[in-house]
């Protein structure tokens, strides 16, 4: 997973209330594991104007216009300002997927469902909690601005407008490390290979049937 350390990216703007991970991304799309490949239909009952099928060609949709990743001014956003509430729902984890696979590093909210956000930091995204007047303080900066732009320090925990105006963010240590050193959970088990190791060698010196080794009589 890629490390999370200082991002610059142009903002969109989801002006929903709660969000829910089936908006995210439909059931119908749910059967992959894999983690890539959803991008295409990220929001896609919002997106499109039919109805997506798993293995359809998204390139002859028709798109929905007034959508707003539809929007010229906000294709290829990789930071989205959302409302409250964003990412309830199921705690199918293919939504943080959806949205990393679209390019999706940033999102921006008064708040979030806790799995959906706990999911976003195993996938390399960072949620950003601020209160509700500088979100609609961000939503009119975003609309007044073409090309909005926001540059996220997480080391710092600010994020700078292209007015300079610096806004800090709290971020969980635990969260913290694993967005800087790009871990999710099993990357994290991993970073202990030394100390498993000797535990399991000290381990199966004390009692080695638990591996399967005969005991000497």
């Amino acid at each position: 997973m890629e490390p999370f350390t200082r991002h610059k990216g142009l903002v969109a703007p989801l002006d929903r209330a709660n969000v829910d991970t089936d908006a995210i991304i439909p059931k119908q799309f749910l059967k992959s594991i894999e983690r890539t490949g959803f991008g295409v239909n990220l929001f896609d009952e919002w997106r499109y104007l039919d109805e997506g099928e798993p293995g359809k060609d998204n390139s002859a949709r028709p798109e929905n216009p007034d959508f707003v990743l539809n929007q010229s001014r906000y294709r290829g956003a990789q930071v989205l300002l959302a409302r409250e509430n964003f990412g309830c729902g199921s705690s199918r984890e293919h939504a943080p997927w959806a949205l990393a696979d679209y390019g999706i590093r940033v999102i921006i909210a008064p708040s979030f469902a806790d799995i959906f956000a706990n999911n976003c930091t195993k996938n390399g995204i960072l949620t950003i909690t601020l209160d509700e007047a500088t979100v609609d303080q961000l939503f009119k900066e975003v609309e007044e601005l073409p090309g909005h732009e926001l540059h996220v320090d997480l080391d710092a925990q600010t994020i700078t407008t292209p007015h300079d105006e610096r806004l800090f963010f709290e971020v969980d240590e635990h969260k913290k490390h694993m967005l800087w050193e790009g871990l999710d959970e099993i990357g994290l088990t991993l970073e202990r290979d030394a100390a498993i190791g000797g535990f399991e060698s000290e381990y199966g010196r004390r009692a080695p049937w638990v591996f399967g080794v005969p005991v000497q009589g």
